[in-house]
This record gives structure tokens, C-alpha cells and sequence, in this order.
């Protein structure tokens, strides 16, 4: 229920400040163009950073007598306001080491100072201020409860860059630039809130008050600009402005106001006369202007005007997601308490309605009382004889959003007649998990002494049409229901994918392992670890695998499984051929360069990145393998190459277990046996990854933290949450 809650709020926030976050967002991409234009203004001193007031005053002051005020804007442009010798006012960009005037400053633009008024208050004055404060407000609520659903979505704060599964465009990238652009769109909004409690006095921003003793000021010793001690220890970088005396009356004095305090100084004796800290209101204000205009540094405008780009795909993908699910609930044509099939759907994204409403429109062509919503609805249906539930599992085997409450709401209203069930369960074999929750589903309502399984709890992988329809064939010969099969149904295939081209295929060994090389035609980047995502029936069906780095090229290791759809399409393919994939990034399994130590686990093909870590190993980190397979034979077609990294140091150890042959041992024994070793190496800040069967990863985790706690004083989680355990299992 809580993802509910979050998600609630996250669209009604979105929704009631969409149109003034569109508008500030426009207007914010074009006025993060200005600061880049005027960062790129030749008005900068190439010694800036090294010049002290100590250097500047005497020269300035000597080139214009009349002087009465430095200012040092943002871009550190140093601007002077002095009287020429004509005696006309002059105001001029000068190069502080030598006087010479590099320019004059230019009006600022009409169109952005129009973009920028807009920006501020949409031209309805204090109003209009107070609406966009509150907008900024809006926006960082939105942020945070975006945030806290993608926490949840991957169920771990640790998972949160972990791999997205892509049911569409809009959630895809939704989710991925949310992630991304998290960090600036929260700056942006708590910056702009910030700013707008100081412009209405909401944070109390205590003033500076100079309170100059002049009975003590002192006209003895006379002391030269150049060797006052303020003025040698204060770089122009620190500066903001300098008003000069008026006159060279001792009780005339220089004011500094510097980036956290503002200071007056004697112009003869060089005494600091008053020293004011600014306050942490004024403090955090400056800061909060800087982070929300990108005013100081052209890179961060940039990346506030992408930041603010992805906003308006924020405010478009949101509403093409929530478009998307309401139009899957649909119509309709009985109600809830007429019904005589009842369809319940669990689904994050509405695929599995688009399959849920075959069966609802065909028991509705026969003439059939159907009614189709959300397990999140679920309650009495007086005249249900058949309930129908088809879910998804979501993230890592949770109930997807729209059927968190089911289970609760199972047990609240208990149907009054008899009826039969039947659980259909959606996902993936590629995930642990699979249909995890449909079989939750399915054991709670057989508790129930209302309801009888129609059917045992059956299950579709990769929305195969074809299972589905074994489903149906099954449920309408139990029903009494005539359904006709579906040969194909409108699902999104994969899109954006480039080409790769075959360079090598090895033939498969006993254990039907073999190797299979291939070479981007389109430069795409990549590092071991790194997944590549095939679709071999051309449609959205997707299967992955780890890549391994060799020079340029992509090498897999893949094991032919009977019937297999990804391994069976690999092993087909010829050298030379072209085959269409796609490469996506692995980052949370990438090999640690900066870690002192790696210690590498892998099972079968689980080796393959591995050894694209290793001959990527340049620096010279301490690497052991660890790798388990049935028969020395699969480990013939890596050793050669092993021997050689062995051979150039790239790999110090090697330690290899065989379940059928010689010991018959696992790697997990190998583990077990140097656990003083692995322990030192996690305890001295090594790096563990761990890459092959989910088996393996199990059995592993269970071992390494045993190791961790008998020995370092530590479980295995402390290693973890400070990444030093890496694992891409499957």
C-alpha cells in the first residue's frame, strides 16, 4: 500500500503544478543560456586567481584617482566605477594587475531580462513570486516522492542503479533520467524554495550592522595600500566588492564585502576597524542563487538547462504512464454485482490487461456477464461463479502497485457463495523472482474454504502468446467456455538497437558451452560487465548476457539450452553474419580499478566477463579467480588464455574446482578453504564480484558471510553497503 501512497502523491503533485512547472522549466532552458554567454566574454584577467587586493588597490587607485567602487560579478569580471580625466563617469571591465580596461559593460538583453521576470513572478509582482515559491515547493515534493518510488520500484536503496526492467518508453526513461537528473531537479527545487522564504521574510536574514568606534581610530602609523595585512591575505576571488574612501580624511574608510563577511579597514593604518560575519541565512541565500541560476560556472548551467529539458519529458512521460494505465482498466458493460466471471488484474505497466482483455471480450462476445478491474478493487461479487486473476510481479517478487492491497483485502470481505479460481501468473525467467506473487496469490486463496482451484497456478514467460493460449485452452475446457486462441497480440518490440557483426563462433563442448565473439559496426561503447541485449525472435522478447572486453571486441560465453531461444539463436549464427542487439550499461558490475585487491567467483559461463576484467587489468591490482565447472574440458576452451594473463601478471591466482572430474569439488569449497585469505582481503578494503548460476550466488552469499563474521567481526552486509561486494548472477 505504501508504494500506492507515494505513487498517489507523486502524480497529484505533478498534476496540480504542470503547467507552472512547463512554463519555469521553458523559461529555465533559456536563461541557463545566459551565464554560458557570459562566460565566454573577454573580460577576465588571466592572472585573477592570483591577484590579492594588496596587488590591485595601489594600481588601480594610481590609474584612476577618482575611483569609488571594485565589484568582482560572478564570472570574475572585475568592474571598476571611477571619474576618466575628462571627468565624465567611467564604468569599465579592467584587468586588475595592470588598469588596462578590457571592456565596458553591456546592457542586459530585453529578451532575457522579459524571460527572466517571467521566470520570477509570470509578471503578477509579489503574487506571482509567491506562486512560483510555491511551485519550487511543489517540485521538490515531487522530486522526493519520485525518489522514494524508484527506491522502492528497485526495492533497495542499494539496487537504485541496478538494471530497470524496460516494459515501455515512457517508464523506461522515465525512470532512468529520473535517476539521473535527480540530484540537479532537487537543487533546483529546494533552491528556488529557499529563495523564495527569504524574499518573503520567512527565514529571518539578520542584517549587517558596522558599528565603527571612531574615537579609536588611529591616524599613526602611516601604512602603504601594498603592505596593509587584509589586503595581502585577500584574494580578488574571495571579493565581491570594494567602496573606497571618499576622501583622505582617517575617519574615511575602505568597506570589503567578501563572499562570508564584510569588513571596513583604515585607510592609513590598515587597522581592520569592524569584521561582520554574514549569517547563515545570507550565507545559504548566496549559495542557493548560485546552484539555481548556474551563474558562477558555465558546466552547471548546462547542466541545469538538461535538468530542466528533462522536466518538461518528466511532466510528458508522466502523464503518457498514468494515460496509459487508466486506459487499461477500460469499460465496463455489468457491473461488479451482476457478474458472473470476475477478472482481476495485477499489472505495473498494463500489459498484463491487454492479455486479460482477451478473455474478458470474448466471454462478453458469448453473451457472459464478465467484469474486469484491478486486484486493488477486489471485494464481494455476489454472483461471481468463476474469478479469474492474472498478475505481474513487480521488482524483486512484490505485488505490483495496483495489487499491493490484495492480500489484505482477501481476508476483509470473504465471498458469501462457492466459486472457482484460477492464477495466472506474468514475468520472466530471466529474474529470480518469477511469478513470485501470482503463487502467493494462488496459496492464500486456496486457504480460503469459499473458493476452489479451477486450475493448478499457471504461468507466462515473456508474455509468450503461446503459453498464454495454454492457459486458455485449459481454463475453457475446466469453464465449459468455448475461447479462441490468440496467434499474436500487440506488445512493443525493442527499438534503438545497432548492428554487430559475427567474428568467431566456437563449436559447444560436452557441457554444450561454446564462445562466441562479435564486433560493433557502430562503435558503441562498452566494458566487461556490461550486458548485451539480444531479441532473436524479433519481438520484445529479450534475452541478456554478461559481455566480456577483448581489445575491441565482445566475447560471450553461452551454454545451448534445449528449446533454448537466446542460446539456440547464438549457436545458429555464421562468421560474418550481421545480427541486430543492443548494449546496455552494467555500472554497479564494472572491475574496481581503485580497489588494492579483487577477488573474482564465477560458476560456468558466469566467467565471461571475468576475463575481460582481467585483460583490461593494466594497473596491476591483485586479481584471484576462483571458477567452477563440471569437467576440465569446459575449462580447456579459457585456459590458454588464462596462462597468459597468468603469464603477464594480469591474474595472480587461479584456483579451479570440477563437480564431475579429479576432486569433484565446488568453487564454494575452494572459498571455504582460503577463508583466512578472503577475509584479510575484504577486511583490507578488496572487492569481491561474484558472477554465474543463481544457485551459486546463494550458496556463496550464505558462505562469505559466515566467513565475514567468524573471522572479521562483521556480516557480510557491512561489505556490501560499502561495495565491496559486486554480484551479476542469473
Amino acid at each position: 500500500m505504501t508504494i500506492s501512497i507515494w505513487r498517489y502523491s507523486h502524480l497529484a503533485l505533478a498534476i496540480s503544478s504542470f503547467i507552472l512547472l512547463t512554463l519555469a522549466s521553458l523559461t529555465g532552458i533559456i536563461l541557463a543560456f545566459e551565464p554560458i554567454t557570459q562566460k565566454v566574454q573577454p573580460f577576465r584577467s588571466s592572472d585573477f586567481e592570483q591577484v590579492t587586493l594588496a596587488k590591485a588597490l595601489p594600481v588601480l587607485k594610481k590609474k584612476y584617482a577618482d575611483i569609488s567602487e571594485l565589484i568582482v560579478d560572478q564570472n570574475g569580471f572585475v568592474l571598476i566605477k571611477a571619474t576618466d580625466e575628462e571627468g565624465e563617469a567611467l564604468e569599465a571591465y579592467v584587468d586588475p594587475a595592470n588598469g588596462n580596461i578590457l571592456g565596458k559593460p553591456a546592457r542586459k538583453s530585453d529578451f532575457f531580462e522579459w524571460v527572466t521576470s517571467f521566470h520570477r513572478s509570470l509578471f503578477l509582482h509579489e503574487t506571482g513570486r509567491f506562486i512560483i515559491g510555491l511551485d519550487a515547493f511543489l517540485l521538490s515534493l515531487i522530486t522526493i516522492s519520485g525518489l522514494i518510488l524508484v527506491i522502492q520500484r528497485q526495492r533497495s536503496i542499494k539496487r537504485f542503479f541496478a538494471k530497470i526492467a524496460r516494459d515501455s518508453w515512457a517508464q523506461y526513461y522515465h525512470v532512468v533520467l529520473g535517476r539521473l537528473s535527480l540530484i540537479p531537479i532537487l537543487i533546483i527545487a529546494l533552491s528556488g524554495t529557499y529563495l523564495s522564504l527569504l524574499r518573503f521574510k520567512l527565514v529571518e536574514e539578520k542584517k549587517i550592522a558596522k558599528e565603527v568606534n571612531f574615537d579609536a581610530i588611529r591616524s599613526t602609523p602611516q601604512e602603504e595600500l601594498q603592505n596593509i595585512e587584509i589586503f595581502k591575505h585577500t584574494p580578488l576571488s574571495e571579493v565581491e566588492s570594494v567602496e573606497f574612501p571618499f576622501s583622505e580624511d582617517v575617519e574615511d574608510y575602505y568597506t570589503l564585502k567578501l563572499v562570508d563577511r564584510e569588513i571596513t579597514v583604515n585607510q592609513v593604518t590598515g587597522d581592520v576597524l569592524t569584521e561582520v560575519p554574514l549569517s547563515k541565512a545570507t550565507l545559504v541565500g548566496k549559495l542557493s542563487l548560485n546552484l539555481h541560476t548556474g551563474r558562477t560556472n558555465a558546466i552547471w548551467a548546462v547542466v541545469l538547462m538538461i535538468a530542466a529539458g528533462n522536466i518538461l519529458f518528466f511532466i510528458y512521460s508522466g502523464f503518457v504512464i498514468t494515460f496509459k494505465r487508466r486506459k487499461n482498466l477500460g469499460k465496463n458493460r455489468y457491473s461488479a454485482d451482476d457478474a458472473r466471471f470476475v477478472i482481476l488484474v495485477g499489472s505495473e505497466n498494463g500489459t498484463t490487461f491487454k492479455f486479460a482483455k482477451i478473455v474478458h471480450e470474448q466471454l462478453l462476445a458469448k453473451g457472459e456477464k464478465s467484469f474486469i478491474t484491478e486486484l486493488n478493487r477486489y471485494k464481494q461479487f455476489p454472483k461471481a461463479e468463476q474469478l479469474l486473476l492474472m498478475t505481474s510481479t513487480y521488482g524483486l517478487g512484490e505485488a505490483p502497485s495496483n495489487a499491493d492491497r490484495f492480500l489484505s483485502l482477501l481476508k476483509k470481505y470473504p465471498q458469501q457463495q462457492k466459486l472457482n479460481f484460477s492464477v495466472l501468473g506474468f514475468g520472466s525467467h530471466a529474474y529470480p523472482d518469477f511469478c513470485r506473487f501470482a503463487y502467493e496469490v494462488n496459496n492464500e486463496l486456496t486457504l480460503q474454504d469459499w473458493a476452489s482451484a479451477l486450475l493448478e497456478v499457471h504461468t507466462v514467460n515473456d508474455k509468450s502468446i503461446d503459453e498464454f493460449n495454454l492457459w486458455m485452452e485449459a481454463w475453457s475446457s475446466q469453464a465449459n467456455i468455448s475461447l479462441e486462441q490468440k496467434d499474436s497480440i500487440n506488445l512493443t518490440a525493442a527499438v534503438n538497437l545497432e548492428k554487430f557483426r559475427v567474428l568467431a563462433i566456437t563449436d559447444a563442448r560436452k557441457d554444450e558451452t561454446f564462445l562466441l565473439r562479435i564486433e560493433s559496426l557502430s562503435s558503441a561503447k562498452f566494458t566487461s560487465g556490461d550486458l548485451l541485449a539480444i531479441y532473436p525472435a524479433g519481438d520484445h522478447r529479450e534475452r541478456l548476457y554478461s559481455v566480456g572486453k577483448i581489445g575491441k571486441e565482445i566475447q560471450l560465453s553461452v551454454k545451448l539450452h534445449e528449446n533454448g531461444l537466446g542460446s539456440g539463436y547464438l549457436k545458429k549464427l555464421k562468421e560474418g553474419e550481421e545480427i541486430q542487439a543492443r548494449l546496455v550499461s552494467n555500472s554497479h558490475f564494472h572491475f574496481p580499478e581503485s580497489s588494492p585487491s579483487v577477488i573474482l567467483i564465477a560458476n560456468g559461463t558466469g566467467i565471461a566477463p571475468f576475463l575481460g576484467m582481467i585483460a583490461e587489468n593494466r594497473r596491476g591490482t591483485s586479481v584471484t579467480l576462483y571458477c567452477g565447472f563440471r569437467q576440465r574440458s569446459s575449462f580447456k576452451v579459457y585456459e590458454d588464455f588464462l596462462d597468459r594473463q597468468h603469464a603477464e601478471g594480469r591474474v595472480q591466482r587461479i584456483e579451479l574446482a570440477l563437480s564431475r572430474e579429479e576432486n569433484k569439488q565446488y568453487v564454494s569449497n575452494l572459498v571455504e578453504r582460503d577463508a583466512s585469505f578472503i577475509a584479510g582481503s575484504l577486511a583490507n578494503k578488496g572487492v569481491i564480484m561474484l558472477c554465474g548460476s543463481l544457485s551459486m550466488q546463494k550458496d556463496m552469499i550464505t558462505l562469505l558471510n559466515n566467513i565475514c563474521t567468524t573471522q572479521n567481526g562483521k556480516d557480510l552486509s557491512y561489505y556490501q553497503s560499502h561495495g565491496q561486494l559486486l554480484m551479476d548472477c542469473y
